[in-house]
Formats: C-alpha cells, structure tokens, sequence
C-alpha cells in the first residue's frame, strides 16, 4: 500500500505507539480490500488465513450456536482490527465477520502476525487491549441475556450502538449502518415478533424512528430509562 500515507494511520488503535517508519513497514505488507454491505468477509470455523484493518464501514460479527441460532455478538467500528484469531491462539475464525456497511478495509497474512507483535511491542500491546475490550462487551452481553428482560436488552442495544456509531439528523441520532428487526433480535436474544412490537410501540411514542433499515434515536433519556427498568416485556 504504497499509496496510503502513513500518517492517516497514526491515530488509529494499533499504530498509536508506532513512529511512522515503523507503519510504513507494516502498510508495505497490506492489500486492500472492500466489501459490499451484507456480503461475508470471512466465515466461522474458516482457516484464519488473513486479519484485517477496517478504514471505512462497520463489521458485523456474527456467531453460529451449537443448536444452530445466529447470535451478532457485536459491531466493530472503523480503525480497528478484526479477524485476529492468532490474538487468541486460534487457526481458525471463531466468528464470522460480515459487512454491515460497505466496507473498505486493509489486509494482513496471517503468517506475517507473530513476526509483528515480536518486533513492534506497541502493536502487540493495542492488540491485546483490544481484544480484552472485546471480551467485556461479549461478557456484557450475556449478562444483559441472563438478568434483563427483552425490552431493556433492546433499550441498550440501539442505545450503544447510537453512542459508538451515531450521527445527528434532524431525526435524532441514526445509527450509522443499516439494522434490520431482525438482526437486533439476533443482538438481544428475543424474537422477531417481541422485537417488532416494541419498536413499533417506541415509533408510536416518538423514542425512536425507524426509516429504510435506519434507526434513529429521538429520545435518548427515555431509551435510557426504559433500558433500566424495562416494562415487562417478555421474550
């Protein structure tokens, strides 16, 4: 990537601690690639054969169960990596990662992943960080699964992505990349029809507005509101 100018890389996560001839070494092994929204960038249990810097887009990261159920665990932001299994020990993706957004992305060998965190420890170190980060959003998950009920995991679904993705309209803050009904049920563990009501319920009472698969938040304090105390909405 003789072209990219390694100074629009030095914000990003993993080359803060990086001086520019050290991103330009590692920008000499990338190959670009973008990705239509809703297409696979890779897929579960697939070898880990590449990992990836995402410039522009949002990736959707996607998980089969044993019983066979899609679970979206979370939405990577751009100036992130994905795709790092060897972060984890692993040769094979444990998730899938799908466009949500057409994406524009970088891409690594993975066979060239080991020889980065040896010889630049700020890239292994804002790897690691990352990875923990991601940990405690997944863990936070399960417990919003174990102890909320659907209305308040649905609250603090769109809530959180509104905080990590959100641009202000004239209708609230939209969500940054298309959401359908039915990829929030896959976020929040209820079901399409629990999932339908309660947006339909919150258009009504003018909290959200949903709008070509966008999302926009009108009233934040009472999302808020409602992703604490819910209403007894069952799943």
């Amino acid at each position: 990537m003789k072209s990219l100018d390694e100074s629009l890389l030095a914000p990003l996560a993993p080359f803060r601690r990086l001086d520019r001839r050290q991103i330009r070494e590692i920008l000499d092994h990338a190959q670009p690639l973008r990705t239509e929204r809703g297409h696979d960038v890779f897929t579960q249990g697939d070898e880990a054969a590449r990992f990836f810097l995402l410039l522009d887009g949002y990736i959707r990261v996607e998980r089969l169960t044993a019983e066979g159920d899609r679970v979206v665990q979370l939405h990577i932001p751009p100036g992130q990596l994905f795709g790092i299994a060897r972060a984890l020990g692993r040769d094979t993706y444990p998730a899938s990662a799908v466009a949500a957004a057409d994406c524009v992305m970088l891409w690594w060998p993975a066979s060239l992943w080991d020889a980065f965190e040896a010889r630049y420890p700020g890239f292994s170190a804002e790897v690691h960080r990352t990875v923990g980060q991601r940990f405690e959003e997944i863990n936070s998950r399960v417990m919003e699964l174990a102890t909320q009920q659907v209305e308040q995991r649905v609250a603090s679904a769109l809530l959180r992505l509104s905080r990590q993705s959100g641009r202000q309209t004239d209708s609230g803050v939209e969500i940054a990349f298309p959401i359908t009904r039915k990829i929030i049920s896959e976020m929040t563990g209820g079901t399409l029809h629990s999932v339908s009501r309660l947006l339909a319920a919150w258009e009504k009472a003018r909290i959200v507005e949903s709008r070509h698969r966008h999302i926009s938040v009108r009233d934040p304090a009472r999302l808020e509101a409602l992703s604490r105390t819910g209403g007894g909405a069952q799943a």
